[in-house]
């Protein structure tokens, strides 16, 4: 059974949602924050605490690397520490580190984010350097089950700049990556039907849903845009199928759910919105 097996499963039992760890410090509240340790160490705690109260209705995690490094050494350690919490609690979890190199680079990569302190479940990758920038992944989806998210059609406003320029064949930019990776991930199927490399499909372009849903069918989607970035239940849904086949990330949302539920306790106000959002869906879903 692969990871994306496994994440399927965790989605039929739990939902589509996936809690996004992307923890900067100033998102703790003021009397959680014990003084006497580290910002780093102070992450942890508050991840940890998250993780316990969401893991019943959370599909997985994603853990953005970005926010972890930027506090250095102690910033790294956090960043293990809350993969291996997550790992520990028995739900997959998406190392958000959107790699593109190539060569004995990615391997490296691949090396230091599959094995040791830093292993995850799933990587995501940007593939613009080409499906060189893929390859070195590979071999651990083969052997491992491990799996991949890599980039297609973002949910950021510069998606336009590069992924919807048109080809000379009238499609899109994303059409062509898309294209190229499903044809990929043909080699690397599960149990379930799904290929151990999923697509990153934005989920606040809404226009191309049912054609995109439809195109890449053995392709999980990893989506993000709900919430904070604008994306809505009833567009998200279109790119699930049957409520399966995708996961939807949502990290402000949750990590600061507490501010808009005045007097609840953050790891509750957390909870209440990964329900929130799996309702939400889940009701969109049955719409369609």
């Amino acid at each position: 059974m692969t990871n994306m097996d496994k994440l399927y499963e965790a989605v039929e039992a739990r939902g589509p949602v996936c809690v996004g760890l992307d923890t900067d410090f100033s998102y703790l509240p003021a009397d959680f924050v014990d003084s006497t340790l580290s910002k780093g160490e102070n992450i942890v705690r508050f991840n940890k605490k998250l993780i316990d109260a969401t893991k019943a209705v959370a599909g997985c995690y994603k853990v953005q690397i970005a926010y972890y490094e930027a506090l250095g050494f102690e910033g790294l350690k956090a960043y293990a520490d809350t993969l291996k919490a997550v790992r520990e609690a028995g739900v997959p979890v998406i190392a958000d580190i959107k790699r593109g190199d190539i060569a004995k680079t990615a391997e490296m990569y691949a090396m230091g984010h599959f094995t040791g302190d830093f292993e995850a479940d799933f990587v995501t990758l940007a593939p613009y350097m080409g499906l060189d920038s893929i390859s070195p992944y590979l071999p651990y989806a083969e052997k491992q089950g491990k799996g991949m998210f890599v980039l297609c059609r973002t949910s950021n406003g510069g998606a336009k700049d590069f992924e919807y320029e048109k080809l000379a064949d009238g499609r899109h930019v994303y059409d062509l990556v898309g294209d190229k990776l499903n044809a990929l991930g043909k080699d690397y199927m599960g149990e379930h039907g799904y290929s151990s490399i999923g697509l990153v499909i934005g989920g606040t372009h809404i226009e191309e849903a049912t054609e995109i849903r439809a195109k890449y069918k053995d392709s999980f989607f990893l989506i993000p845009g709900y919430g904070a970035q604008g994306g809505k239940a009833e567009d998200i849904a279109q790119y699930l199928s049957k409520g399966n086949g995708g996961v939807v990330n949502s990290s402000r949302g949750i990590l600061l759910a507490y501010k808009k539920q005045p007097g609840v306790a953050f790891d509750e106000a957390a909870y209440n919105e990964c329900v929130n959002m799996k309702e939400a869906i889940a009701h969109a879903c049955s719409l369609l």
